[in-house]
């Protein structure tokens, strides 16, 4: 879809393919969490700090993009949803940074309540981005 200057107002799939990424590490590292408070197994701990990090890279170069986008114009429509998904997307990089850093404790106080409630917030940070990025999208399909 191209607006009357010739740009693309549609969504650019491979944002959106980035974008699925930290949704889906953040949130089963909330998954993997849950197991470790469960079982006690320390494996759970492990595959945790692993999806966190590939969270963490992931938010990197959406936010990256995202950032780029905001700076330099490339989208039209409203300019402080694209700040606030920007914003969304920075806090969920330096939550997800200090997540990483409670996940690299031992095993056994690596998750405790801190962990848990840090991976909570990360998840939810993470699918309000999504969130935000999908109405961003459907609100320039039905022309709003």
């Amino acid at each position: 879809m191209l607006d009357t200057l010739g740009r693309s107002t549609g969504p650019n799939a491979l944002h959106a393919i980035l974008l699925a990424f930290p949704v889906a590490l953040f949130t089963t590292a909330l998954v993997t969490d849950i197991a470790y408070l469960r079982t006690e197994e320390l494996q759970w701990t492990n595959f945790s700090s692993w999806l966190i990090a590939g969270g963490l890279v992931f938010t990197g170069l959406v936010l990256a993009w995202a950032t780029v986008s905001l700076i330099l114009g490339l989208r039209n429509g409203p300019w402080l949803r694209d700040a606030v998904y920007a914003g969304l997307l920075a806090a969920l990089l330096v939550l997800g940074l200090v997540n990483a850093f409670q996940h690299s404790r031992d095993g056994w106080s690596s998750v405790e309540t801190t962990g848990l409630v840090l991976s909570i917030l990360c998840a939810l940070l993470a699918l309000a981005a999504a969130f935000i990025a999908h109405t961003r999208v459907f609100s320039r399909e039905v022309g709003q």
